[in-house]
């Protein structure tokens, strides 16, 4: 899908300047404990599953939404697992402060593969051998599979920089 066109709006008056941007991201295993990982088309990266919230739009409905955009999959929420503000910037130039909620999600029915353009490849990976992540994508990965239920998120008064280590 890309984009939502109500980013493009946007961005025809504020140019590059900071979003806020509510978004979620699903962390999925697969009966051998695989987790699902994406490559961006973007900047190469690999990631969890992630996207914006659309306007009027529940999370939950969001995550589902963007599994199976992205890869084909059908997932169900199992959990809130992280709530947490952290900062992208594109390689366009384009910034972002996204509001990310992190879910650990159950995979129901599909077969992964690469389902929009916003992937280059969608693989499954041992927990143990995971391509470099970035740090948000550690963390949400981290508090999905954590045995504590409760949602997590950065303690009042800290900082996304201090807690990642971002300068």
């Amino acid at each position: 899908m890309g984009v939502p066109d109500y980013i493009l709006r946007m961005r025809e008056h504020v140019g590059h300047e900071l979003l806020w941007l509510p978004s979620v991201s699903a962390v999925i295993r697969n009966d051998a404990g695989e987790l699902l990982l994406g490559r961006r088309s973007d900047d190469g990266r690999w990631s969890v599953v992630s996207g914006f919230v659309e306007p009027g739009e529940q999370p939950a409905t969001a995550v589902v939404r963007e599994v199976e955009e992205e890869t084909g999959l059908r997932v169900e929420p199992v959990r809130l697992s992280s709530v947490v503000s952290h900062p992208h910037t594109y390689p366009n130039g384009d910034r972002c402060e996204y509001l990310n909620l992190g879910f650990h999600c159950r995979l129901v029915s599909g077969t992964a593969r690469v389902n929009d353009d916003e992937s280059v490849a969608v693989e499954w990976f041992p927990p143990d051998r995971l391509p470099e992540l970035d740090a948000h994508a550690r963390l949400v990965i981290a508090r999905a599979l954590a045995d504590d239920p409760a949602s997590w998120y950065l303690p009042a008064g800290a900082t996304w920089d201090e807690f990642s280590g971002a300068r």
